[in-house]
């Protein structure tokens, strides 16, 4: 719905950062936590600190089942940038993602590439052992998400921190994904030592999570909520066919034929226009008056 929308109220309130707070205290606060019980109570306090928090197999058939999400807060010690890098996509993603989703489904899509990248890692690894850390599952899921909502969308990476390249998001996750379908199927399946410690199938649940979100929950806000959408690849991973004229990103539904809605054609067409400018530029680049089309839509829901 488009009241829904933090876009469509009244207050044009500039969206809050406080779900991405929480997630970067509460990863840093495990992280100390973490380096405390190693460092300072010894090796046998760190061993039962892993155990409890960490995700393995020997602790979900303990019934440690909170480790699907609370390994996320714990990182490598021997390499502080493991958590600096996951920390930085998620806050770097939340900036973006937040005006879009809110705090709410922002948290249940960071939650969601949690909690499915370890399912995925305890199926690949349930033979063979191990443990499993970091939040690289949950930036993955939400790196999926905002490469399927701009897809082609040229950003700005700082390689090493000094190299500037521009890349389209797309090819991110192609070459990310990529990267970790060959390492899943060549060094992690079978048991083989992961090259550099990456949980590879963890990274890929992640994917698949974001993926998941955008395609069912993000989504069919836009389409018939009565309809179930057929399980499909995002467009942009699909062969490209040439078309006349690209569709629209949305589609809005501002009423049947009976409607108010209906008498006022054009109306219905500037806001196509102006989601479109939303999905591809941002709210912040709305002038007052497209913001005033907006209102009108959302009364016009109102009155159905």
């Amino acid at each position: 719905m488009l009241s829904d929308r933090s876009y469509m109220r009244d207050d044009y309130a500039r969206p809050t950062t406080a779900i991405t707070t929480w997630i970067i205290c509460a990863t840093i606060a495990g992280f100390v936590v973490q380096n405390v019980a190693w460092k300072w109570l010894g090796p046998s306090a760190g061993q039962g600190f892993d155990y409890a928090f960490a995700l393995s197999v020997d602790g979900i058939q303990s019934g440690l089942i909170w480790t699907l999400l609370s390994y996320s807060l714990l990182h490598s010690m021997s390499s502080f940038l493991h958590l600096v890098f996951n920390l930085l996509w998620i806050f770097l993603l939340g900036r973006e993602l937040l005006p879009i989703l809110g705090g709410r489904q922002f948290g249940w899509l960071y939650a969601g590439g949690v909690f499915l990248g370890g399912i995925a890692w305890l199926a690949t690894n349930w033979v063979y052992g191990g443990q499993l850390i970091g939040a690289s599952a949950g930036a993955y899921a939400l790196l999926m998400m905002f490469a399927a909502h701009n897809p082609n969308r040229p950003i700005t990476l700082l390689l090493f921190f000094i190299v500037p390249v521009t890349i389209k998001p797309k090819w991110i996750v192609i070459v990310l994904g990529s990267i970790d379908i060959f390492g899943f199927l060549f060094s992690e399946i079978g048991g083989g030592n992961n090259l550099g410690g990456v949980a590879h199938s963890a990274h890929l649940g992640g994917f698949a999570a974001g993926w998941l979100f955008f395609r069912y929950v993000y989504q069919r806000a836009w389409k018939n909520p009565d309809r179930s959408p057929a399980v499909e690849l995002p467009s942009w991973l699909k062969r490209s066919k040439k078309r006349p004229v690209a569709a629209a990103s949305y589609k809005v539904n501002l009423g049947s034929s009976s409607s108010p809605a209906s008498a006022h054609p054009d109306l219905k067409a500037e806001v196509d226009r102006i989601l479109d400018k939303i999905n591809s530029e941002g709210f912040g680049s709305l002038t007052d008056d497209e913001k005033r089309h907006l209102d009108k839509a959302k009364d016009m829901l109102n009155q159905r």
